[in-house]
């Protein structure tokens, strides 16, 4: 069984969920879902939730010294420890001065606009635990400010360590601030997107001051990271030209067009020392967009995608010169073969700024599951040194996720992140496989589920065919039956070897002996069919 905990510290109470083992042993893990605290009411969700972060930012803005770069690397490269790199640090187990130090150097960021006070700080690098991002938004089409806050509490429930807003509809600014209010994990936005519903869709009508406008707007409600489109130069558009699919990122193709309609370079490009202003106001992060990913992997790793990223290498080092955090958003539709390429030019050109990478996908003839697909080359992108991987629903290309295509997706991705984890052997990270796969040796049923990612799906599959209560303790399941489960042959093969005084080998021989002799003499029919 599990709960929600809060494991206290002399200095802060870090969420962490309880599962507690038939044995009477307990494993704390990673939790995301926020503050489930007496007297807050989770189903309220214009009530918001706890301001953990509102002590800690008020001193900053009214001390002796007024702060005016809240950016945790301004404070970083100052020698200071914040309550944020503390939090974080007891979070992953990890030494604060690392956390700052991995800060100050741009390998690490810690999101958190001074304005979301809701949240409970995380860490983005690839010397800590892998990340995922889940996606939500309405559109022009479909939800409401409550279903995409619902959409927001059930993606942090299955583990999602950020929430980008992407909405597109109408409410844009009410919706956003709801989500804000209800998130203990950073929340991230393409303000590309608002800019535009505010020049009626138009994209050659954008400029540098509606998106200004746009910035200070959202920054002032408290979104953490932006995702800007500055490395979609002039020149880059005509090496989409040949592509399959030519730009498949809504804001790289937003850009595109504005950059064509007026033969003029990137507004968001030589604007970028006006955005960076911004970005140091409230300690918002930049997360630099791919415009020009692969949408297929027919177009992967292509002159057009790694011009861009040479930009971003760029744009990176103006960032840190005004000690702005930021992370490099990456692809996309990528063979198995050319994954590790794109980690390493990120790693090169942009100084091992954290990389947020959206998949891969590794084959793109699964329409309908391409949670798999692009799981798949997440698991290897994190594994080579990607810090967060952007998760993909079974609804990509077809349609607006609903509230079982965000589970599923966040699940996918929470595997990935732990294979990851688990292959650039993370301290720590093999400790809930252990308890698991000892929970399954010892047939102990309850255990297993609850140390399962998702419980509910594993103790329904298990409850198709075997629902009764006393087969919770059973040594075998439906798929074996109980006479040719082998962990359970196994047992009663160590049984064997330790009344024998002999070791398993022994007996294993032995085993198969009497076993070869009692075929012979019955007969291969007859020993089958008593079987």
């Amino acid at each position: 069984m599990e709960s929600n905990q809060r494991t206290v510290s002399s200095e802060f109470e870090i969420p962490k969920k309880e599962i507690k083992l038939t044995n009477g042993s307990v494993y704390s893990a990673y939790s995301t879902e926020g503050p489930w605290k007496d007297g807050w009411n989770p189903s309220d969700w214009t009530a918001g939730i706890p301001k953990l972060r509102e002590k800690w930012v008020r001193a900053r803005e009214t001390g002796q010294m007024p702060v005016e770069n809240h950016s945790q690397m301004h404070f970083a490269k100052q020698g200071l420890i914040t309550e944020e790199m503390r939090y974080v640090a007891l979070r992953e187990g990890m030494d604060p001065e690392f956390v700052r130090s991995e800060i100050a150097r741009g390998r690490a960021i810690i999101p958190s606009n001074k304005k979301h006070l809701e949240l409970e700080p995380m860490i983005i690098g690839k010397n800590f635990l892998v990340k995922i991002n889940a996606n939500i938004g309405n559109s022009a089409l479909s939800s409401s400010i409550q279903e995409e806050v619902e959409k927001l509490r059930w993606a942090t429930k299955w583990g999602a360590d950020t929430v980008m807003d992407l909405s597109t509809g109408k409410n844009i600014h009410e919706t956003r601030e709801w989500i804000i209010r209800n998130s203990p994990v950073p929340i991230g936005t393409v303000p590309i997107y608002q800019a535009l519903e505010k020049v009626k869709g138009k994209a050659e009508n954008l400029s540098l001051s509606v998106f200004l406008e746009t910035l200070e707007e959202q920054a002032e409600q408290g979104v953490d990271y932006f995702t800007i489109h500055s490395g979609v130069l002039l020149r880059y558009i005509p090496l989409t030209a040949n592509r399959v699919t030519g730009i498949v990122s809504r804001g790289g193709s937003i850009i595109a067009k504005w950059c064509l309609a007026h033969h003029q370079e990137n507004f968001l490009y030589t604007g970028f020392e006006e955005i960076c202003k911004v970005m140091k106001k409230y300690g918002v992060s930049f997360s630099l967009g791919d415009g020009l990913r692969p949408g297929s992997i027919a177009d992967a790793n292509d002159e057009a995608q790694f011009a861009e990223l040479r930009t971003l290498g760029e744009l990176t080092q103006i960032a840190w010169k005004e000690d702005i955090q930021v992370m490099i958003e990456g692809p996309g539709h990528v063979p198995m073969d050319k994954i590790k390429e794109n980690v390493d030019l990120q790693m090169e050109i942009c100084k091992e700024a954290p990389f947020y990478t959206l998949g891969p996908l590794v084959t793109d003839i699964a329409p309908g599951y391409d949670h798999i697909t692009s799981a798949i080359g997440a698991a290897m992108i994190g594994w080579h040194g990607t810090a967060m991987l952007c998760y993909v629903t079974p609804k990509e290309h077809l349609g607006l996720p609903d509230r079982e295509d965000v589970k599923q997706g966040v699940i996918a991705y929470k595997i990935a992140a732990h294979a990851a984890d688990l292959a650039k052997g993370h301290p720590g990270a093999k400790e809930r496989d252990n308890l698991l796969s000892k929970a399954r040796f010892e047939f102990r049923w309850e255990d297993q589920f609850a140390l399962s990612l998702d419980p509910d799906t594993a103790q329904s599959f298990h409850d198709e065919t075997l629902p009764q209560d006393r087969m919770k303790t059973a040594h075998f399941c439906s798929m074996c039956g109980p006479h040719f489960c082998s962990m359970h042959l196994t047992q009663e093969l160590r049984k064997y070897a330790e009344e024998k005084g002999i070791s398993s080998d022994e007996a294993m021989e032995e085993g198969l002996k009497e076993k070869s002799e009692e075929f012979m003499r019955k007969g291969a029919s007859v020993y089958v069919s008593s079987e």
